[in-house]
């Protein structure tokens, strides 16, 4: 499917979504990206040379928000998003813009280097605020025409599952096509792969009838000795222990979501 200017991106489809018209961005964006940290998605934006502006930013920390300024020459604010309603979203004239909202939520209590606390709604931790996100939604009277979500895969792990699908059909319901797929840095790039081992789920929610195909893996052509220095201060390195503990939890939920898969 052919999403901005050329760029096609080519994947798995289920055979419920070949008669879906393709969607294509033909109008100027207007990006909104809470929970943005440094703009990571701005900057894929630019890298890619959309025509786009960074319309809106949520993010409560003032060293990102410090940082996003720095990098994309800004003068956002923290804001807090419990503290926002939908209209701040400012969705007007979708006649003229496509708006792009992203919304990559915590991972901190998903994440197997946390305490795995969840994101079921009204369990008040940081990864439950995507909950926030549904309130927004459902206060603005005009909504994005597309959504971006990247987080960890525990996200639909055996313990998030759930909270996951509730997700799901809460934006079925208010006219959102929803695509998601686990895609890995070192398979997937827009020129090459880079040489990492980063697993993450993405989902691509598209208003409207439409349908959406990831894209395929590509060859990896560098490794990871050519870019790294040959010589590291021992202070960056992790110790054994550490190490070891994240190994053990990897491990231990990747054969708890194996006997689930089984069952």
């Amino acid at each position: 499917m052919d999403l901005y200017n050329g760029v096609t991106l080519d994947g798995q489809m289920t055979v419920f979504d070949y008669g879906k018209e393709k969607f294509k961005i033909d109008k100027p964006i207007r990006l909104i990206e809470l929970f943005a940290g440094v703009g990571s998605q701005a900057m894929a934006l630019r890298d890619l040379g959309a025509d786009f502006e960074t319309y809106r930013v949520v993010e409560i920390d003032k060293f990102a928000v410090n940082s996003y300024n720095a990098i994309h020459g800004t003068d956002f604010s923290p804001t807090d998003i419990t503290t926002m309603g939908g209209q701040d979203l400012g969705i007007t004239e979708k006649d003229k813009y496509c708006y792009i909202m992203t919304y990559s939520f915590p991972c901190q209590d998903l994440s197997v280097a946390g305490k795995g606390r969840g994101m079921e709604k009204g369990s008040g931790t940081r990864s439950g605020l995507l909950w926030e996100v549904e309130r927004l939604l459902t206060e603005t009277e005009e909504l994005p025409q597309v959504l971006l979500m990247e987080n960890v895969p525990q996200v639909h792990g055996l313990k998030n599952i759930g909270a996951f699908n509730t997700w799901i059909n809460f934006l079925t319901s208010i006219g959102y096509q929803n695509y998601w797929k686990d895609l890995n840095a070192k398979e997937i790039g827009y020129e090459e792969p880079v040489p990492q081992n980063r697993n993450r789920c993405f989902m691509v929610s598209l208003l409207g009838n439409y349908g959406y195909t990831f894209p395929k893996p590509m060859q990896l052509k560098h490794r990871m000795k050519d870019v790294l220095e040959e010589h590291v201060d021992e202070k960056y390195y992790l110790k054994g222990e550490k190490v070891d503990k994240l190994i053990s939890q990897l491990i231990a939920e990747k054969e708890l979501d194996k006997e689930c898969a089984r069952r």
